[in-house]
């Protein structure tokens, strides 16, 4: 998503990241690693994972990764939830999903 944030903004769209972790952890590590032009939120309570229904399904404590396309009104269009740490959707994919 990094690389092709500016894809994203041309098409009307914004990427929000969110990961179950303290805001420290993410400024100190994540943030630092992948420098996202978008901004990366703490849910260090999972709140946000679990009212997705991503929290801990691999029983690792963490959000699977998932990728949510918000219409503006608030609802879902489209939603990829990954079947392993490593499964996410190409930018590519996600764009298209963009109403």
């Amino acid at each position: 998503m990094r690389d092709e944030y500016q894809a994203f903004r041309d098409a009307g769209a914004e990427v929000v990241a969110l990961a179950v972790a303290p805001a420290s952890a993410i400024d100190q590590g994540v943030r630092a690693i992948i420098e996202p032009p978008y901004p990366l939120l703490a849910d260090p309570e999972h709140t946000v994972a679990e009212a997705f229904h991503v929290y801990d399904l691999f029983a690792d404590g963490l959000a699977a990764p998932s990728v949510f396309v918000i219409d503006t009104d608030g609802t879902i269009v489209w939603s990829y939830v990954g079947q392993g740490p490593g499964d996410r959707p190409s930018a590519q994919t996600v764009l298209n999903r963009i109403p």
